[in-house]
């Protein structure tokens, strides 16, 4: 795995990194972000989409990240997108 630092959330404090990396060797981002309270959470697990089970399975997470990572999600992405396409 061959993480690419993209950027970390300018309002950082000491206790509170949320950060964004992207994986260059599969072309995903990989994102740090706060915990969902138990109320976000659960209105996660009980959202309903079309071919999408209702749940979190145990292998993923719902992460909180600040609107204001925007533009570094932004940056992540399209690096994401380069590293898919080589």
């Amino acid at each position: 795995m061959a993480l690419q630092f993209i950027g970390i959330d300018p309002n950082t404090g000491t206790l509170e990194s949320p950060t964004v990396w992207v994986d260059d060797s599969k072309g995903e981002l990989v994102i740090q972000g706060w915990k969902p309270d138990r109320e976000l959470e659960a209105q996660c697990a009980a959202f309903e989409a079309p071919g999408h089970a209702v749940g979190i399975p145990d292998h993923e997470a719902v992460v909180r990240v600040p609107a204001r990572m925007v533009p570094i999600l932004r940056k992540a992405c399209d690096a994401a997108e380069r590293a898919e396409l080589h």
